[in-house]
């Protein structure tokens, strides 16, 4: 019955949620790297429009528990990124395998038989939301200057 369903909305964005990482631990980028398979219906829209955004709950950080609020409330902090997907090229291939494995070891065992392989987001905006309302926009070199914080 999925697959009629699929057919039904042929054409239509497919959202997913999809392990990612930005680069090794001692290594981020701000670039978000993916491990992913054709068969994933999310991955198929991808390779006919490459248009994407990808939003980052702070649901991680400390500062939603201090204000004891629910991860996806407006006041806990989102990081809004759009831009392309697209397929790793060959010279960061290595690079992207050792992001994503690093962070997800469980990945090095995914069947090979889903014919896996690397994707990532070339970002083109940056919006931030921290509050009701209101997002703001900032610019990319702000967002590539930014060094992560060690938690």
């Amino acid at each position: 019955q999925i697959s009629i369903f699929f057919f039904q909305i042929q054409g239509t964005p497919f959202g997913n949620c999809l392990s990612l990482s930005d680069g090794p631990i001692d290594n981020s980028t701000g670039i978000p790297f993916f491990y992913v398979t054709p068969k994933d219906n999310s991955v198929a829209d991808l390779m006919k429009n490459s248009t994407a955004s990808l939003t980052l709950p702070e649901a991680e950080g400390d500062s939603c528990r201090k204000m004891i609020v629910d991860p996806d409330d407006p006041r806990c902090v989102r990081l809004i990124l759009t831009g392309q997907m697209v397929t790793v090229p060959p010279e960061e291939i290595e690079f992207a395998k050792q992001a994503l494995f690093s962070r997800h070891p469980v990945m090095r065992k995914w069947p090979r038989s889903y014919e896996w392989f690397f994707m990532k987001m070339n970002i083109q905006h940056v919006l931030l939301q921290n509050w009701y309302g209101g997002i703001t926009t900032v610019a990319l070199e702000e967002y590539f200057k930014a060094t992560p914080s060690k938690a």
